[in-house]
């Protein structure tokens, strides 16, 4: 499993599906899919969204890993 975090790859807008898709071996349109089902029934989906967008670290990019 990969590490859990925002991908600057594939985002859509805030990279939460992506990054979870990437750490659960599922596709970003699958984990997109799931998410908007979810939001149809009750419950803080869309909360929990925005923590994780806030919470979850971004990936480094390429260009920076290597600046050191």
């Amino acid at each position: 499993m990969a590490a859990l975090v925002r991908p600057r790859e594939g985002r859509m807008i805030g990279g939460v599906c992506a990054g979870l898709a990437r750490r659960f071996g599922t596709s970003a349109s699958t984990m997109r899919v799931i998410f908007v089902v979810s939001c149809l029934l009750p419950g803080p989906q869309f909360l929990l969204y925005l923590a994780l967008w806030l919470l979850l670290p971004s990936e480094k990019s390429a260009s920076s890993a290597t600046a050191w």
